[in-house]
């Protein structure tokens, strides 16, 4: 999946002269956290969000420091500060360093983005232009609209238990040689023996992800590596997909 599967395409913008209490407004009308600031000319020139409000005069949050503490960090920091707080004008108060993602971008590469940078938001870019925005709503629509066509494919019982398999051979933490799988009416039987029962999960959640699975039960016995220990599942252990 990539970027422009997911984006927004529609998207609110303003401009750098678009006064601050215009923006806060535009951004309760439309129920968004941030707004893309773009020129006349349409390129982007930074994105204003909730947090450049967290700091303003206008409900009294400006930072408050000693003087000792404002002498260490000097006059130029106190200086913009002053100008976040009491700006008038949208380009005042946003954010400039703006991250950005190509329209053809994996959906991967977005996400890994997004966490490494703390961002809720990332314009979507082509040569040069905006064309869309992706959000963490964005994220959690694309997740909802995949699982409901899974739903939608059930497989028969040997496509299930041929698909898990192959997804349990393919990872680097499942017991594969020792364990097996039934299914019989879209509900997968977990037979077999883990070492961490952190497996377990692992493997009830690799079944559950697997279109066509009505429910999963657990039959995997634990073994304590050194003492040989063995312990079986929850009496009757059955999860719903």
């Amino acid at each position: 999946m990539k970027a422009k599967d997911v984006m927004t395409h529609d998207v609110i913008s303003v401009t750098p002269e678009t006064t601050v209490l215009q923006a806060a407004r535009l951004m309760l009308q439309h129920r968004i956290s941030g707004l893309p600031v773009v020129d006349a000319s349409g390129n982007l020139v930074g994105i204003l969000s909730e947090g450049d409000f967290l700091r303003r005069k206008e409900t009294g949050t400006e930072r408050r420091r000693s003087r000792l503490l404002e002498f260490i960090i000097g006059p130029g920091k106190i200086a913009s500060e002053y100008v976040h707080s009491h700006g008038r004008k949208v380009s005042e108060v946003m954010t400039r360093d703006v991250r950005t993602v190509e329209v053809e971008a994996d959906l991967g590469q977005v996400v890994e983005a997004m966490e490494r940078h703390r961002i809720k938001r990332m314009p979507v870019m082509r040569e040069g232009k905006m064309v869309g925005i992706i959000t963490r709503s964005d994220l959690l629509h694309a997740m909802v609209r995949v699982a409901r066509k899974d739903k939608l494919r059930a497989q028969a019982d040997d496509a299930i238990r041929e698909q898990l398999l192959a997804k349990l051979e393919k990872s680097g933490w499942a017991p594969t040689a020792l364990t097996d799988v039934s299914v019989r009416h879209g509900i997968v039987e977990l037979w077999g023996t883990i070492f961490d029962e952190r497996q377990r999960a692992a493997l009830i959640v690799a079944a559950e992800n697997i279109p066509g699975v009505k429910a999963v039960k657990d039959h995997l016995a634990w073994v304590e590596p050194i003492s040989g220990l063995t312990l079986g599942p929850d009496e009757n252990m059955i999860t719903t997909a």
